[in-house]
Parts: C-alpha cells; structure tokens; sequence
C-alpha cells in the first residue's frame, strides 16, 4: 500500500510559535491599568509551557502535546478576558483617553484573532497531528473554499486529494471574523467550533463598540 504523503509532511509549527511569541508580546505591551496579574507572569508561564511543548512535539508524544497546547491556550485565553473586563472598567472609569486607549483597543483586538487562531489550529480534526496522520481531504470544523471546489477542477487550482487548512488558514478564518463579526467564506460545521466563534465575535465586538463609543463621547 502507497504511504501517504501527508504522514511524511508534518504540518511546520513556526507560525503557531510566532503567534504565541506575539500574544505574550502584546501582553507585555499592554498597559499596566489592563494587567490583572503582574506583568511578566503570563508570557513567564507561556514560556515555560512551551519548552515541554516543544520537547514532546519533537519526540513524538502527541497526546501529551496535544495536551500541553490545550493548556497553552487556555492560559492565553484567560489573560485575554481578563484584560477585556479590565478595558470595560477603565473606559467607564476613563483610566485612558485618546491614543492610548486606541492603541490598547487594538492591541487586544489582535491578542483575540492569534488566541482563537490557536484554538482552531489546535482543535480542527483532534490537532495538527492527528490531522497529518489520517491525512484525510479538508477540514473537520470548517467549510473551507477549497473544499468546495469539484473534485475534477482541484488540480487547475492547485489543490491536491490531500490537501489539508494550515495556520494562515486558520489566521484567515479569525481575522476575518473578528472584522465582520460572523463566518465569512468558511462556514462553521463543528459545535465547539460555533461556540468559539461566538465567543471570538463578542470579545471582538466588545473592544470595538467600547472604543467607538468613547470617541463618540469625546466629540
């Protein structure tokens, strides 16, 4: 029986990783009026979770893997809602005007598409490993637009029988939600994948409706 391909081609992690680097970046950017623990102790605790990440991800453990990126997110996630709820109660108390709060908007903006990018990379398909074992066409979650495509038609555009979403897809999906507030070209299929949409769109909604009403009141 042929191997399939998709087995010899592990999916590369170097954007997951980036994305991570960066919500802890911008955790350290936040202002102090937004971190409801001490500063360092969110990307400290990512940090330290990423090294035992790493390892099991190298060594082929990956449920483990799995498992440890679950918390991962979990943890980045947190840090995220609670900053969300610090925003909603700076701006009834004006802790920030002008610029800065702009700037803190957006930076929690971005925190919630690489946060839930993270989760649907994670979760589509039981992960990016299982993924690559089963090797099967499409997506588990999603209805991506290449999945729409007839079989006949794939190879005109590039698509292979096992063709599988990456992370930019996965970034596309969350980018996209979090500017129009609901599913775009990607219908959602799965349950939990609903459910974090749904929590996706009102973070994004919240930071947005928090910051035009305070420079509407500003006028």
């Amino acid at each position: 029986m042929a191997k399939n391909k998709t087995t010899d081609k592990p999916e590369p992690r170097w954007q997951a990783l980036l994305a991570l680097i960066a919500v802890a970046g911008i955790n350290l950017a936040l202002p102090s009026w937004l971190d409801f623990v001490p500063f360092w102790v969110f990307p400290t605790v990512v940090f330290l979770l990423l090294i035992p990440t790493v390892l099991t991800h190298h060594t082929r453990h990956h449920r483990v893997n799995h498992f440890l990126g679950i918390i991962i997110n979990g943890v980045i996630t947190f840090a995220l809602v609670g900053s969300l709820f610090l925003l909603v109660g700076g701006v009834a108390l004006e802790k920030e005007k002008g610029m800065a709060l702009l700037i803190s908007g957006a930076e929690l903006w971005a925190s919630n598409v690489l946060t839930f990018t993270l989760w649907y990379w994670r979760l589509d398909g039981g992960g990016p490993n299982r993924r690559r074992q089963q090797g099967r066409f499409g997506s588990r979650a999603f209805v991506f637009p290449q999945m729409q495509v007839e079989k006949s038609e794939r190879s005109a555009f590039g698509i292979g029988d096992d063709w599988q979403p990456d992370f930019i897809d996965y970034l596309f999906i969350a980018m996209m939600q979090s500017s129009t507030f609901g599913p775009t070209d990607a219908p959602v299929l799965a349950r939990w994948a609903k459910a974090l949409t749904m929590a996706q769109v009102l973070i994004s909604l919240t930071v947005v409706v928090l910051l035009i009403s305070h420079a509407v009141g500003a006028i």
